[in-house]
């Protein structure tokens, strides 16, 4: 009952916002559902922990441990998205009187994220990522100037061209699924059940399909160059869901298929993997030297997580599995926070530009702060969480026997890391370009980052026993060794 609670609440929100009585209280009907989906959620997460896997409707609604994991990320990022943007909508005065229609399109995008892993057959799973895609696309159009009509033309160009593809996959996968002779429906779990009779060219050319076609939504290199003009024209509270959640989701397909994989005994995809990942990591860290934006430059720090997390399931081993999973969680709760950050920091000083933002620590302490905490966070400084996942990554590299990818990995992490904290330091360090004039900040942006702040600070020094636990049955699903 709370699984299909939390997959149908946002549809909920979505059409009361869109009834014209309703309009006025968009924000609030927005808050308010989404904020007892992260508590569904979190009951779903309770119950897997407690029985390894939950059903709402047998054969296309369930949940084990990477879905749960899934779940309560998109369900907590959502809400916290939503809190922030109460303020932020009320600040753009040309769009205010479009403000329910943003809220009803976020409402859909939050449940097409959330329905898509909690569908148990894979199918379902394709349109669910398609509809990810459509009501992402209206959401970075939705300023609609022309930059933001231009990045979201890029976007539907780049990601809807991937659709095609991952459907031919999926078909591959049901004729290798129904050349083993099972008659049972097609789901996850018969999937799995099956994997070591399928035919081991049939599942490669699959995946292979899927991978090509999901990993453009994923912004996975060289299929990203769509992500940093989206996330960067995008109102801030959808950047804040496109950037920590959004590419994770179909991130979430692929290593659901890789689990499958890799209980073949001769399907074997793990190296592509890790040298796709370790360039899309390498291309992000060289950006991040040059970025112009600091929008962007967040952006370009999505291209290098999702790049880690694939190189570490491509790694293959239990270790490195955790390590992923862990990576996802960590960058979902960082990444939102900086969009948050970044939001406000654009609301307050009016500008994109780096070099246009100096001293940020004497004209907004708060700001300030933040900034400097969530770049800290997400660069992977410790204590951070991240620094705790990478580390992990790393660790599990050397434990596999695969020194060369730990060096160039851990050698690429710390060129971002400087690149990235480069700008930072500028940007709360420097000396102020003109008078100092303190700024005030939107209440729901402050409660917005705060919240969103408090899971980044603790997770980096003490992870809770069913969280952990959650962890390491989403890692199971990965099907390392």
């Amino acid at each position: 009952m709370a699984l299909m609670g939390v997959v149908l609440l946002p549809l909920v929100a979505a059409f009361l916002c869109w009834v014209p009585p309703f309009r006025r209280a968009a924000w609030a009907i927005s808050v308010v559902c989404l904020f007892l989906d992260l508590i569904l959620a979190l009951v779903v997460a309770s119950q897997v922990i407690a029985h390894s896997y939950v059903t709402a409707i047998p054969r296309w609604v369930g949940a084990d441990g990477l879905s749960a994991l899934m779940l309560v990320l998109v369900s907590f990022v959502c809400a916290m998205a939503a809190l922030f943007a109460g303020d932020y909508m009320h600040h753009n005065k040309a769009q205010a009187h479009r403000a329910w229609w943003f809220y009803c399109d976020s409402n859909l995008f939050a449940f097409a994220l959330i329905a898509t892993p909690a569908m148990s057959d894979p199918n379902l799973v394709w349109v669910g990522v398609e509809l990810i895609t459509l009501f992402a696309i209206l959401l970075v159009a939705f300023e609609r100037t022309a930059t933001a009509l231009e990045a979201a033309w890029k976007y539907a160009m780049l990601t809807m061209i991937g659709a095609p593809i991952s459907l031919l996959g999926f078909l591959f996968l049901f004729w290798a699924y129904r050349s083993t002779g099972a008659l049972a429906p097609e789901t996850w779990l018969a999937l799995s059940a099956h994997a070591t009779s399928m035919p081991p060219a049939l599942l490669r050319l699959a995946f292979l399909l899927v991978f090509v076609g999901f990993g453009a939504k994923v912004g996975l290199a060289p299929m990203h160059t769509w992500l940093p003009d989206a996330h960067s024209q995008a109102p801030s509270p959808a950047c804040a869901v496109l950037s920590g959640v959004k590419t994770s989701v179909p991130l979430y397909a692929i290593l659901r298929l890789l689990g499958i994989l890799l209980a073949s005994p001769t399907a074997r995809m793990g190296y592509w993997m890790v040298v796709i990942g370790l360039l899309s990591v390498a291309i992000a860290a060289f950006l991040l030297l040059q970025v112009r934006e600091y929008k962007r430059m967040f952006a370009y720090s999505t291209v290098e997580h999702m790049g880690i997390i694939l190189t570490a399931a491509g790694l293959a081993t239990r270790a490195s599995d955790f390590g992923a999973v862990s990576q996802m969680l960590n960058h979902s709760i960082t990444k939102s926070l900086c969009f948050y950050v970044a939001g406000t920091i654009l609301i307050t000083l009016e500008t994109r530009e780096i070099k246009s933002i100096r001293g940020l620590l004497r004209i907004s302490p708060f700001e300030g702060v933040a900034l400097l905490f969530c770049s800290l966070a997400i660069a992977g400084a410790p204590p951070f969480p991240i620094f705790l996942s990478e580390f992990s990554i790393l660790g599990s590299g050397v434990q596999a026997g695969h020194p060369l990818v730990v060096t160039i990995l851990a050698t690429l992490i710390v060129i971002a890391f400087v690149g990235l904290m480069m700008h930072v330091n500028g940007m709360v360090f420097g000396k102020p370009v003109g008078p100092v004039t303190r700024v005030k900040i939107p209440l729901t942006c402050r409660l917005a980052i705060i919240g969103a702040a408090l899971p980044v600070a603790v997770l980096g020094v003490y992870i809770p026993a069913p969280l952990y636990h959650l962890l390491n049955l989403a890692a199971q699903q990965l099907g390392g060794r």
